[in-house]
């Protein structure tokens, strides 16, 4: 049975323990089935905390870490789902652990303290037996000489939980599941109440949006899903896997999260404009400048991303220009009608998607990555002609990587400045537009239709 009761109010997740039955090759020890899993997830989340290491990377199918690609399929999900619960409830789980310690662990008992989170975001957030959660953590323990004579400790720390769940969660239902310097960060920014908003926002399953080529309602229809403000299709409560639905093989639809598809909207009509789409990967955006008319160049500086990104317009049968290269060395001033800057940034608008984001950033990544954000930018507008149109856009929340740097750059260049956005252009998305004619979506906004991801995005005209 899956209980209801974690602090959402959402029903724990489904998983199955793919480990079951499995033996390993006969040049290693066989562990007991499922324990390799867990040792992979432990070993996954200390890379995260501790090391500031990216997910994605990791769980990568073809080049993640080895721990994980020595799994089979099912218990790849498995660590998945686990990784994903322990990084997006970390707070109060670790929380919870400390509240059922008499004395803290050791200063140098870090692999202990993954054992433990893993194990209790399976009991607390996951629908995995509490006995086999226990019983997999203490043998980890009892195997690890590092943790050994901590073996009786996990064993009733986890006991505990299994036994008092539901009013633990009720305990640690306030703590805002993100780090204190963040929270700090986005209560200056956008106050206390909305602050909040944002980092519960993050507790809820991220959706599956789709940008279609033509007739968006007849494809949410199609698929079920709902019709968002901006025309993206919202999967409703979809499972399974995205290229088994209609049209995925005839290059209907690509999957873009409704914020990231504003930005290349703001353009408008580009029939007949000379369009460049700097840091161009994966294509969704330089998809969206095609149909609109445009004569696209993608720029991507990664040899193996613009391949992606080719694959990508290969599939929706698109084309564009696309030049391998650091948008930096890019010389020809003045010969673009439009540019779409979609820079590289903290990405801490996409928590939702991905909880680790704010384990492997902090403050000082931000100033770096907002400094390279206004190397580019100023770089960016002296490739556009005058009377053309640049819209500087990323999924960071923080000011310090959008408003802030924008200032300075139009400030410096007078032969610059901000178009605003008309809300009366943008019917149900008018909250994201904010006073001084930017779009600033946070996760806190469309909550009731499943929420959005956090983005920034403005134009800027050249006189």
């Amino acid at each position: 049975m899956v209980l209801n009761d974690t602090p959402t109010g959402k029903p724990k997740k489904k998983i199955r323990d793919g480990n079951k039955g499995h033996r390993g090759p006969s040049s290693r020890p066989v562990l007991k089935p499922g324990l390799e899993a867990r040792l992979a997830a432990s070993r996954l989340l200390a890379a995260v905390v501790d090391r500031k290491t990216s997910l994605d990377g990791m769980l990568d199918p073809e080049h993640g870490n080895p721990a994980f690609l020595a799994l089979n399929d099912a218990d790849r999900g498995l660590v998945k789902a686990i990784l994903q619960s322990a990084l997006r409830h970390l707070p109060r789980i670790e929380a919870i652990i400390g509240q059922l310690l008499d004395t803290p662990l050791p200063e140098g008992a870090r692999s202990l303290h993954h054992l433990l989170v893993v194990a209790a975001a399976q009991m607390l957030y996951l629908d995995v037996p509490d006995h086999s959660a226990v019983d997999l953590a203490v043998e980890q323990a009892s195997s690890d000489p590092r943790s050994r004579r901590f073996s009786k400790l996990v064993n009733a720390v986890l006991r505990r939980i299994g036994r008092e769940k539901a009013s633990l969660l009720t305990a640690v239902e306030e703590i805002p599941c993100m780090p204190d310097w963040f929270m700090r960060r986005l209560s200056e920014v956008y106050g206390e109440e909305h602050a909040l908003a944002i980092a519960s926002s993050q507790l809820a399953p991220p959706t599956i949006d789709l940008t279609v080529k033509q007739d968006p309602a007849a494809w949410a229809e199609k698929l079920g899903g709902q019709l968002m403000p901006n025309g993206t299709v919202r999967l409703d409560r979809f499972r399974g896997s995205v290229t088994a639905l209609d049209g995925f093989d005839d290059g209907s639809w690509w999957v873009q999260d409704v914020a990231a598809a504003i930005p290349a909207k703001l353009f408008g009509d580009l029939t007949g404009k000379r369009v460049a789409d700097l840091c161009a990967a994966p294509g969704g955006k330089t998809a969206q400048l095609v149909l609109a008319g445009g004569n696209v160049l993608a720029v991507e500086q990664s040899a193996s991303r613009l391949k992606r990104l080719e694959a990508n317009l290969a599939r929706l049968r698109l084309s564009a220009e696309t030049l391998c290269v650091n948008l930096l060395e890019i010389s020809d001033r003045g010969v673009f009608d439009a540019i779409l800057l979609d820079a590289p940034c903290s990405s801490t608008g996409t928590t939702r998607r991905h909880p680790d984001v704010l384990w492997t950033k902090d403050a000082a990544d931000i100033a770096k990555l907002a400094a390279l954000q206004e190397k580019l930018l100023r770089h960016a507008v002296t490739l556009l002609k005058p009377g053309g149109r640049l819209v500087f856009s990323n999924c960071s929340i923080d000011p310090s990587e959008g408003e802030n740097l924008v200032d300075r750059v139009l400030m410096d260049d007078r032969s610059l400045k901000l178009e605003l956005v008309q809300p009366a252009d943008w019917p149900g998305l008018e909250e994201a537009i904010t006073a001084r004619g930017e779009f600033r979506t946070t996760p806190a906004m469309l909550a009731e239709q499943g929420g959005v991801d956090g983005f920034y995005a403005c134009v800027i005209a050249k006189i």
